[in-house]
């Protein structure tokens, strides 16, 4: 029999009721139904169990049809639980936006994908979701970047922001990082929604965990709405001695409540009666006239599980000032077989179980996928439901145009430095697009130089506030209001890149195109790395600024010397990673990024920096348009020729240097040309744009392609080709290593290799062998090498 069934036609209930009941039960079993259908029907071609979470599943059937079916309006926008995609897409075929040759599709390749995604689902969710933890910080700032867009007359199209998650998801520290943050003080189109069924993957989550959250939330600034009890069992605890009832339960520890939901039938009148408190001869006066079935029925009737409650709470948590969260208790695997068991998690119905579960809902086993009879009571409240969340069309968004600047070459500059000063440079010579630029910063605004844009544009806040300091005689005129075009965060490394990626989807959320850029310091990057991939993967479009980076940074530390974040522009999709060396690069690359997201065809872009000033005078800065035009795009595909080696010279080797190492690189040139070497030299504005170069003309070549000498990058003159290679990066040195290779040449690649520690510039450059001796080392070596090999 199946465990805490749901009732098919109980006695005592209304007719909205009923239609409630039966709706949500179609749910219930279409969910079901897609994951078994994915698991025991269709054919597996390699054997691997295909899973999907019915039991995570059948504890949302409620709460995502009272919020789809009674509660949402078309302009609010929704995160789902990443374990009850299946019941969304139940909800989205009964609501006629999914065809059913779908349902049958889970985890299947084209089909339904496991979790929530925006890019690949067919009924395409509001939000991806997937990493838990991530989505109800995406939401949140969600309804922030709509409350921006409205603080800027931008007429944002979306309306209420809602997060469905799970409990588990309350031990991941972004939960509480988004939960006490400052900036969304003051939102009130925000609403999490809590699946509070006390079990996570290996465990039942104690009780008094659940009431620190509730606390936590509150001292934040969160109203709290709790759904602990539906309809049924709340009559129950109204009747004489009902009140003994609720006190029971109230006390009764997780454990003991989920054992008791397991128990037979029979057991669960005594298991209510253990009690010591004076308090059994009330509760068996509240329970003596139902049966043993009808009573485990009702004390498994959880708020999480009626829709008319859940509807009562998200209202309440709609009409509250600031965020709000709604507790919902629920059980999960309810109304299947596996409900309350502790090892539910991944457990899936046999067929017999399928079956049995078919008849108590009066459905076909065998195509399991009928919608309610046409004119029935349920099919009119959906088609209500699917009326009243139809999305009109928003107009297309116009391309933010924007013009070509003219820094002015200083004599020495930084690229942190050229940054702050490109970006006010766009805002003088485009100020009507770049009133779509906006600014972020986990608390660090001042020193990656955003203080001069600050100054120009004021901080954003909800409300106009009052500055206590005397602002004229400040160098940082920190203004806060709803019309500043700078967004300052606590310092969360994870907030920033939960905000970047909903402002680079506010035209897909609410309307509205903005250009973000967010600046952090590098080394720090890898803090946010969960929330950066979370961002990419939605198809999100921002700008990234990791300044100061490396061990060019000498004074502070191994801590502080980021390494890694070059592999990480270079492995992750959806993202260019760009490292320059000069403001005239860095200008180029700044201005196309922000054409290219302020034209919604771009991607995003991650830009390494430094605070090391750079001689501009070694840049080759032409003069004619024509090779103005082709620098510039040999800058933006990540490679350019800086310096020509001597083809009558005895050898040449090619030195291909990112970012900071260009000097010490050139520097190198000398000293080689002492020992009759000559040395191209080449500035690898992007490791991740040559690295995809490369891969094209790889992928022409097995194709069959003729594609010349083999020289991928389309550098190299034919008698340079096979030239011996030497990469360097203030960073790791696999990020470069692939040129060698490509190139078919013998390589060393220099770079940072272990943790640094504080210094001198030239003493850190100098341990890992980066200054210009260790340039010039690793090249008279591999040309040695070679020459040998040859002789």
């Amino acid at each position: 029999m199946v465990a805490v069934n749901p009732p098919v036609n109980p006695q005592g209930r209304s007719q909205v009721q009923l239609i409630r009941d039966n709706s949500r039960d179609r749910v219930l079993w279409l969910a079901t139904a897609i994951i078994h259908w994915a698991n025991n029907v269709r054919e597996s071609t390699d054997g691997s169990k295909v899973g999907g979470h019915q039991a995570s599943s059948s504890s949302s059937a409620a709460i995502l049809s009272a919020l789809y079916f009674e509660t949402l309006k078309a302009e609010d926008r929704v995160a789902i639980k990443p374990h009850a995609s299946p019941v969304y897409h139940a909800i989205q075929y009964l609501l006629g936006n999914l065809d059913v040759k779908y349902l049958p599709t889970l985890r299947e390749f084209g089909g339904l994908q496991a979790y929530p995604s925006r890019t690949k689902d067919p009924d395409a969710p509001d939000f991806s979701s997937g990493s838990v933890g991530l989505s109800p910080g995406s939401v949140t700032f969600g309804a922030l970047v709509r409350d921006y867009l409205d603080g800027h007359n931008l007429e944002p199209t979306s309306g209420r922001f809602f997060a469905h998650m799970g409990d588990a998801e309350l031990d991941e520290g972004s939960i509480w990082e988004t939960v006490t943050e400052p900036a969304i003080q003051g939102l009130d189109r925000c609403t999490w929604i809590v699946d509070l069924n006390r079990q996570s993957l290996d465990r039942v989550v104690p009780g008094i965990r659940v009431a620190r959250f509730m606390d936590m939330f509150r001292v934040n600034g969160w109203k709290v709405v709790v759904a602990k009890y539906g309809e049924q069992l709340t009559e129950l605890m109204e009747l004489p001695g009902g009140e003994a009832l609720r006190t029971r339960i109230d006390d009764m520890p997780n454990q003991e409540y989920q054992a008791m939901l397991v128990a037979p039938a029979a057991d669960v009148r005594a298991r209510l009666l253990e009690t010591t408190r004076g308090q059994r001869s009330d509760i068996e006066r509240c329970v003596s006239d139902f049966d043993d079935k009808e009573l485990q029925r009702r004390i498994a009737g959880l708020g999480g599980h009626d829709v008319g409650t859940l509807a009562r709470c998200y209202e309440e948590a709609s009409n509250a000032d600031g965020p709000s969260v709604v507790f919902a208790y629920t059980v999960k695997g309810w109304g299947l077989p596996i409900a309350a068991d502790p090892a539910n998690h991944s457990a899936l119905l046999t067929q017999n179980q399928f079956e049995e579960l078919a008849d108590h809902f009066g459905v076909e086993p065998d195509y399991p996928w009928d919608r309610f009879p046409d004119g029935s009571a349920e099919s009119n409240y959906i088609s209500h439901a699917a009326d009243r969340l139809t999305r009109p069309i928003v107009p297309e968004e116009p391309i933010l145009a924007f013009n070509d600047t003219d820094l002015g070459l200083t004599s020495a500059a930084s690229t942190q430095e050229s940054f702050a000063r490109i970006l006010l440079e766009i805002s003088r010579t485009s100020p009507d697009a770049s009133e779509r630029i906006v600014t972020v910063s986990p608390d660090v605004a001042t020193s990656t130089s955003l203080g001069s844009w600050i100054n120009r544009t004021g901080v954003w806040h909800h409300t106009d506030a009052t500055d206590f300091f005397d602002t004229e005689s400040r160098v940082l005129k920190w203004t806060e209001g709803p019309h500043g075009r700078h967004i300052e965060l606590g310092l969360s490394e994870t907030s920033l890149f939960l905000l970047l990626g909903q402002l680079g989807l506010s035209k897909e959320l609410s309307g509205r195109r903005l250009v973000p850029i967010g600046t952090l310091y590098d080394p720090f990057i890898v803090r946010g790395l969960d929330p950066l991939v979370y961002g990419v993967y939605q198809e999100s479009k921002f700008i990234a600024v990791a300044t100061p980076s490396g061990v060019t940074l000498s004074p502070e530390g191994g801590s502080h010397q980021g390494m890694l974040s070059p592999s990480i522009g270079m492995e992750l999709p959806n993202i260019r990673y760009y490292e320059p060396t000069f403001a005239r690069e860095l200008e180029w690359i700044l201005l196309e990024s922000i054409r290219g997201i302020g034209s919604g065809e771009g991607e995003s872009v991650f830009l390494r920096l430094s605070t090391k000033v750079i001689d501009q005078s070694l840049f080759n800065d032409p003069h004619d348009e024509a090779d103005i035009d082709a620098l510039r795009k040999a800058v933006l595909d990540g490679c350019y020729r800086l310096r020509t080696a001597n083809p009558e010279a005895d050898a040449i080797v090619n030195l291909f240097a990112t970012g900071v190492m260009i000097p010490e690189t050139l520097a190198a040139i000398p000293l080689l040309e002492r020992e009759g070497i000559a040395a191209n030299v080449f500035s690898v504005t992007s490791p991740d744009m040559l690295h995809r170069r490369v891969r094209t003309a790889e992928k022409e070549q097995v194709k069959g392609h003729d594609i010349g000498l083999y020289d991928p990058t389309g550098l190299l003159e034919p008698h340079e080709v096979g030239s011996p290679v030497v990469t360097v990066i203030d960073g790791s040195p696999h990020t470069l290593a692939f040129i060698g290779s490509a190139l078919d040449s013998p390589s060393i690649n220099l770079g940072v290799d272990t943790f640094g520690q504080s210094g001198s510039r030239d003493d850190l450059y100098s341990l890992f062998g980066i200054d210009t001796d260790g340039i010039y080392a690793a090249a008279l070596g591999v040309v040695d090498r070679e020459r040998r090999r040859r002789s």
